[in-house]
C-alpha cells in the first residue's frame, strides 16, 4: 500500500504537462470515455472518430501511462482517495478508516492531497482516471465550485463517494456528519452557561459543511430569542493565519463576542491562540467550542470543549458505499455519521 501511495506522489510531482486523455477529450469536444475507447479501437466508436482520436494523440505526443496499463492487465483492486489536507488528524483518521475497510475487501488505496486547491483536486482525479482505479472517494477542496471533473466520472461510470464536503448529491453517494444538530447543541450549551454574544467562525459559504454548521448555530440563537449579529458571523478562508488574524480583529472590537463556535480544528486552534494573544481568559472572558478531535482537544490548557467526529467510522462507511458501487449497486446513498459534543473546560463560564 505504501509503495502505491509513494508512486502516486511521484506521479503528482510538479513537472512539464504531459498530454492526458482529458486533454484529448477537451480538444475534440467528446468525453474521456469516448477517447479511451477510440484508442482501444472499440467497436462502440465509429471508425472516423477512432481515426480522429488517434491522429490527435500522435500530434500531441500522447503516451499511455505504463503503470495504468499494468493495472489494467493484472486487474489489481485499487481505489483512489482525494482529501483537502492530509496533515490534519481528521483527514488522516478518515483515510485510516477507508484503508481498514478496503484492506478487509482485498483493495489497496492510493491517496492524494488537494492542498485545498481546485486545480490539485482536478489533477488528482485525472490521475486516478488514467490509473484505472476501480472507484474514488473524495472530500471537496475549499476552492472547488466547478464540478465538471466529477461529472466526467459519472459519465464514465466510475463509482464515486463523497464524504464531509459534498456536491452533486443527486448523482453520487455521500457520507456526512450531523453538523447542523451538533452546532445547535453546542450553541445552546454556550447560551445555557452564560454566553450571550456568540460568534461563528467558519469557512467558505459555498461549502455544504459550512452551511450546515452555520445553520445549526443560527437556529439555536433563534430558538433562545437572542439577536443575530451578522458582524459575529465570519465565513472566510480555512487557513490558520487567516482565522487567527480575523479572530484577533473581532476580539479587539469594543462590543466583542463572549463566546466562539469554530468550524473545524484549524480554525478552532487559531481562535484559541487569538484569545490568548489578546490577553483574554478562556472561558471567563471568551468561551470556546470547536469542531475538532479528542487527540488535540484533551491536551491543551484549558482542555477544549469540542464537537468530535467519528472520523474513522466515516472513512469505513464511505469505503463500504464505494464497494457497493464497484459491485454494481447504482443506488445513491446518503449516510449520516453522528457527532458528539464533549464538554471540558473552555465553554462553561464560572
Amino acid at each position: 500500500m505504501h509503495a502505491l501511495t509513494d508512486l502516486l506522489e511521484i506521479i503528482m510531482t510538479k513537472r512539464p504537462h504531459r498530454t492526458s486523455l482529458k486533454d484529448l477529450a477537451k480538444e475534440l469536444g467528446v468525453s474521456i470515455a469516448t477517447v479511451s475507447r477510440a484508442l482501444r479501437s472499440s467497436p462502440e466508436i465509429g471508425r472516423d472518430m477512432q481515426q480522429r482520436v488517434k491522429d490527435l494523440a500522435k500530434k500531441l505526443n500522447y503516451r499511455p501511462n505504463p503503470f495504468a496499463q499494468s493495472l489494467r492487465k493484472e486487474s489489481p483492486k485499487v481505489i483512489g482517495v482525494v482529501v483537502p489536507n492530509l496533515v490534519t488528524h481528521y483527514y488522516a483518521a478518515v483515510l485510516d478508516g477507508i484503508e481498514d475497510e478496503a484492506r478487509r475487501a482485498g483493495y489497496s488505496v492510493l491517496s492524494a492531497n488537494s492542498h485545498e486547491s481546485f486545480e490539485d483536486e482536478a489533477h488528482a482525479v485525472d490521475n486516478f482516471i488514467n490509473l484505472h482505479v476501480e472507484g474514488i472517494i473524495a472530500c471537496l477542496s475549499q476552492n472547488t465550485t466547478d464540478y465538471r471533473h466529477f461529472e466526467e466520472i459519472a459519465d464514465m461510470g466510475i463509482p464515486l463517494v463523497f464524504f464531509g464536503r459534498t456536491c452533486l448529491t443527486d448523482r453520487f453517494s455521500s457520507v456526512t456528519a450531523n453538523g447542523d444538530e451538533a452546532a445547535q447543541q453546542a450553541t445552546n450549551h454556550l447560551i445555557e452557561t452564560g454566553s450571550r454574544r456568540i460568534a461563528f467562525i467558519g469557512g467558505p459559504n459555498h461549502l455544504d459543511m459550512v452551511r450546515r454548521r452555520k445553520h445549526g448555530y443560527l437556529e439555536a440563537l433563534r430558538e433562545k430569542r437572542l439577536p443575530i449579529d451578522r458582524d459575529l458571523v465570519l465565513c472566510g478562508k480555512i487557513d490558520y493565519q487567516y482565522a487567527l488574524e480575523a479572530t484577533e480583529e473581532l476580539l479587539r472590537r469594543e462590543n466583542r463576542p463572549d463566546a466562539i463556535l469554530a468550524f473545524n480544528d484549524i480554525i478552532t486552534f487559531a481562535a484559541f491562540t487569538a484569545i490568548k494573544n489578546c490577553g483574554l481568559r478562556i472561558p471567563e472572558d471568551v468561551a470556546l467550542i470547536g469542531f475538532t478531535d479528542d487527540v488535540h482537544a484533551a491536551y491543551v490548557t484549558p482542555r477544549m470543549s469540542a464537537i468530535e467526529d467519528q472520523s474513522h467510522l466515516m472513512g469505513v462507511t464511505a469505503c463500504q458505499l464505494l464497494l457497493k458501487g464497484i459491485n454494481g449497486d447504482t443506488k445513491v446513498y446518503k449516510e449520516i455519521v453522528p457527532q458528539q459534543l464533549v464538554i471540558r473546560e473552555t465553554s462553561a463560564k464560572k
